[in-house]
C-alpha cells in the first residue's frame, strides 16, 4: 500500500471522518472543530473548495450521495442534528453556508428529531431513491427519503440498539431470487431494501423493508462480538450469489459474515486475523473483494485466499498519530483520526 498524497486539511481539532465522492475527485472531512471541509483531490492536487459551518458540536461522520441526485453531502453531529448539504449557485445562500475556493454548498434539509448524538449517516443505493439512514446514541434509526421535490418523509425505528447506534451500512440493490419447478434460478420483482446496523449492545442487526407493512423489520441479528460493535460494512457488490458483511468491535475482533442469497438465511462467520488493538473501522473496496481495517495507528488490507481464509495483502500503513478513532473509506483509501492531515492510499 502506497501513500499517493497527503491532504493538510487545516482542521484545528481531531478529524473523525474523511469520505471521497463517487468519482474519487472530492474529499470531504469533518472534525471536532465543528467544521466540514471539501477538497478537490483530482490529479494529485489538494485544493480547498468549501469550508462548511452549520453544526454546533463535533461532526462525527459524512456520506456522499450517488451523483444521480447531484452533489449531496450528509453530515451528523453530537449536536443531535443531521444536515444535508447541496452544491448551489452563487446567490441566495442561507446563513449555514460557507465557501472557499469558489464552490458553494448550502443546507437543503435539517433533521433534528433525535434526542442524543447522531453518530452515523449512510445514503442508500441509488436504486432505492433518495434515502438516508441515520443512527443515534438514543438507540433509534431514522430513514429520511425524498422524491427530489424538496419534501422529506421520515420513518423512525425505535429501540434498535438501546445503548446506542454506532454504525450503519446498506446492502447493494439485488433483485429477489426465485426458481421454477425444475430448480432453474431467476429474478423477480423489485430490489429488497436492507441495511445493517451495529451498536453498543454488542449486536449486529439486519433490517428489511416490508412493503405490505410500509415499515422496517428486524430480519436477524448476529451476536459473535462481546463488546461494543464500532463499525459494520456491507460489501457493495456480490459475487457467486453471496452477501458479505464485515464488522469490528471494541473486543479487538474483525469478522466477515457471508450467506448464500439463493438458498440460505444463515450467516457464516469468519474471523480476520487474530486480534487487533483498538480497531475502529472497516471498509470494502468497490469490487467488494478487499477489506480495509483501521486499527489504532495502522491500516491493513485483507483478501480471502483459495483456502477460504483472509490473508493480509500488505504491511500495515502506520499513521503519524494514533490519537482518536481512525476511519477508513474506499475508492482510493482515505484514513482519518489525526489532527490536520489525511493520507490518501492506493494499492
Amino acid at each position: 500500500m502506497t501513500q499517493i498524497n497527503a491532504v493538510d486539511t487545516g482542521h484545528e481539532e481531531l478529524i473523525h471522518d474523511a469520505q471521497l465522492d463517487y468519482y474519487g475527485i472530492r474529499l470531504a472531512s469533518c472534525s471536532s472543530d465543528k467544521s466540514i471541509k471539501i477538497f478537490d483531490v483530482s490529479n494529485n492536487q489538494q485544493r480547498l473548495i468549501a469550508d462548511l459551518k452549520g453544526h454546533e458540536g463535533p461532526v462525527w461522520q459524512l456520506s456522499w450521495s450517488h451523483p444521480t441526485f447531484g452533489s449531496l453531502l450528509a453530515s451528523c453531529s453530537y449536536d443531535r442534528k443531521v444536515l444535508i448539504w447541496k452544491e448551489t449557485t452563487s446567490s441566495g445562500l442561507p446563513p449555514q453556508s460557507n465557501t472557499a475556493g469558489g464552490t458553494q454548498y448550502s443546507v437543503i434539509y435539517e433533521y433534528d428529531k433525535h434526542t442524543s448524538s447522531v453518530n452515523t449517516v449512510a445514503w442508500a443505493p441509488y436504486e432505492y431513491g433518495l434515502m438516508l439512514a441515520c443512527g443515534s446514541s438514543d438507540g433509534s434509526i431514522s430513514i429520511l427519503s425524498s422524491t427530489g421535490d424538496g419534501r422529506w418523509t421520515v420513518k423512525k425505528i425505535n429501540d434498535c440498539h438501546p445503548p446506542g447506534v454506532n454504525a450503519l451500512s446498506w446492502a447493494p440493490a439485488v433483485l429477489p431470487q426465485s426458481s421454477d419447478e425444475s430448480g432453474v434460478q431467476g429474478i423477480t420483482g423489485e430490489p429488497v431494501k436492507r441495511f445493517v446496523s451495529a451498536g453498543c449492545d454488542c449486536l449486529i442487526r439486519i433490517w428489511k423493508f416490508r412493503e405490505q407493512d410500509d415499515g422496517w423489520i428486524e430480519e436477524t441479528h448476529l451476536d459473535q462480538h462481546n463488546d461494543w460493535v464500532r463499525d459494520v460494512a456491507w460489501a457493495p457488490t456480490f459475487s457467486f450469489h453471496r452477501d458479505k458483511i464485515a464488522s469490528c468491535s471494541q473486543d479487538g475482533h474483525v469478522y466477515v459474515f457471508t450467506r448464500d442469497i439463493r438458498s440460505s438465511t444463515n450467516w457464516e462467520c469468519t474471523q480476520i486475523g487474530t486480534h487487533f488493538n483498538d480497531v475502529w473501522s472497516v471498509s470494502w473496496s468497490l469490487t467488494g473483494d478487499i477489506l480495509a481495517v483501521a486499527a489504532a495507528d495502522k491500516v491493513s488490507l485483507w483478501k480471502v485466499g483459495l483456502d477460504g481464509k483472509y490473508q493480509c495483502l500488505t504491511t500495515p500503513h502506520t499513521s503519524a498519530s494514533s490519537a482518536g478513532s481512525p476511519s477508513v473509506s474506499s475508492a482510493v483509501d482515505s484514513t482519518a483520526g489525526e489532527t490536520g492531515n489525511i493520507p490518501l492510499m492506493a494499492t
